[in-house]
């Protein structure tokens, strides 16, 4: 059976990551905003008070699922959490308008408007390490299109190759780990909804092997 969600416990100490400082002033304002102390929303966050510290000081980098579950705690998007002003109503969004964010080692470009029920990133996937070693499981659906390169989706225990131009679409509460399969990395566009209610929870699941 796929492994249950868990706490993701705090990463060892190492070395401070590059710092944040748009992202971790905005982290730090929205949780005082939403009047939380640093443990109430650690807790909602599925996150150890000293973890969380760490991201509003900038000295580690947010993983997109720990992004997306803080996002959800203070009621505000990815895009708000990285400092992004709000969209005019254009349904057209420009490539030379989507400045890139690396979180993670991953890149992500906006590709599609913020505040709105599906959120549509362009990803590149570097080979190895960072985020493609984190089991996803968070309430919502996926859909994702593999520009170049090829990819590897774990679906609970059944795993799937993906070459350019193929799709998935899936439960995104089936636990799910994306990586690149070459190392040449990969591109992929990138949709999902996060489905909201008194009882969503976003867990991180432990790295599988």
């Amino acid at each position: 059976m796929p492994p249950g969600p868990s706490i993701p416990s705090d990463p060892p100490a190492s070395a401070p990551a590059r710092e944040l400082p748009v992202i971790s002033t905005q982290l730090r304002e929205l949780r005082r905003h939403a009047g939380l102390t640093l443990e109430a929303a650690a807790r909602r966050a599925e996150l150890s008070p000293a973890h969380l510290s760490r991201l509003e000081t900038g000295h580690r980098q947010p993983s997109l699922p720990v992004l997306l579950g803080l996002a959800r705690v203070y009621g505000t998007t990815v895009s708000g959490l990285l400092g992004e002003t709000a969209a005019l109503p254009d349904p057209v969004i420009r490539a030379g308008d989507a400045a890139p964010q690396d979180v993670g080692g991953w890149s992500y470009r906006q590709a599609g408007a913020s505040g709105r029920a599906m959120h549509a990133l362009r990803v590149s996937v570097p080979a190895g390490g960072g985020q493609s070693d984190l089991v996803r499981v968070h309430p919502g659906e996926e859909w994702l299109h593999v520009l170049s390169g090829r990819l590897l989706l774990s679906l609970g225990d059944v795993d799937h190759t993906l070459d350019a131009g193929d799709s998935a679409h899936f439960d995104s509460l089936t636990p799910h780990r994306i990586r690149a399969a070459t190392s040449q990395g990969a591109e992929l566009l990138f949709v999902h909804t996060l489905l909201r209610s008194a009882d969503a929870e976003l867990c991180l699941g432990e790295p599988r092997h």
